[in-house]
């Protein structure tokens, strides 16, 4: 462990933490020298767990041998970078209530055939922009028995410090790629795909049709407008969440785990062999 101690707010060293946007620690120029920021104790240890490479620690003092004490032992010869609450919350802009941020290197984007494999749910997120929303879809995807993720390009990043924070750590535990081609190219992996959308043609999520696809993508759209025409139009079903008193529609992360739990594999919870 090599500590060191932070009294400026224009140190380099930790500019990770202070200054770099979500864009510039994602570095897509450069992929292989992205980072992300994990925040608390309980997270840096899931995301240890699931293979990422730590590069720094950044905490108060007291936590060193604190809340940060086993995450540091973990660690190994980092640097620690260290200074009292005033100082860190004037660099983070908040205080770190969690004890300790780990700056981590990302890994290489699975291909989607890799995700695929295998996996018998997987969850297709197209142009969800809110951190808090994806985080809370990949902790229901991770509690409710989904295999994998895929977002599209336009959707947030889930490795955003918020993202992470909200999932608790389940972007580690779920696997996830980014997709780039059309919805319906996931036919081409043995997938029936459903737009969770409200169309003239939507059957209820409790359809046993439905239910009893032994491979199922359910795909997921944004926030205001929900998903395009064309990804709807692509989708083998449509369909759409009973309401009551009137209610339209939920929150997409809300409705992402009504549809997960209710569109389970009914005889197995585990991903099958290709």
């Amino acid at each position: 462990m090599t500590v060191i101690d932070i009294s400026s707010l224009d140190d380099k060293r930790v500019e990770a933490y202070a200054s770099l946007t979500e864009a510039q620690l994602r570095n897509r120029l450069n992929p292989e020298m992205g980072i992300f920021i994990a925040e608390s104790p309980k997270v840096i240890h899931v995301a240890l767990d699931a293979g990422y490479e730590p590069l720094s620690l950044l905490c108060e003092r007291r936590h060193i041998t604190g809340d940060a004490a086993t995450v540091i032992e973990r660690c190994g010869d980092i640097p620690v970078y260290t200074g009292n609450r005033e100082v860190l919350a004037d660099l983070t802009g908040y205080k770190l209530t969690r004890g300790v941020l780990c700056a981590m290197r990302r890994k290489t984007p699975a291909p989607v055939e890799e995700i695929c494999h295998g996996a018998r749910r997987i969850v297709v997120i197209d142009g969800v922009v809110d951190t808090t929303n994806i985080g809370a879809i990949f902790r229901s995807a991770a509690a409710l028995g989904i295999d994998g993720v895929l977002l599209t390009p336009t959707s947030c990043d889930p490795l955003n410090r918020r993202a992470v924070r909200v999932s608790m750590g389940s972007v580690f535990l779920v696997p996830w790629t980014w997709l780039d081609s059309p919805v319906q190219s996931l036919n081409d992996y043995g997938f029936r795909t459903v737009a969770m959308a409200l169309t003239d043609r939507s059957v209820s999520i409790d359809d046993p049709a439905l239910c009893a696809e032994p491979r199922l993508a359910i795909i997921m759209g944004t926030e205001g407008d929900g998903l395009a025409r064309d990804v709807i139009d692509q989708a083998d079903y449509t369909a759409r969440i009973p309401m009551s008193h009137n209610v339209d529609s939920l929150n997409v992360a809300a409705a992402a785990a009504v549809a997960f739990w209710q569109l389970r594999p009914r005889n197995s919870h585990t991903r099958k062999d290709d």
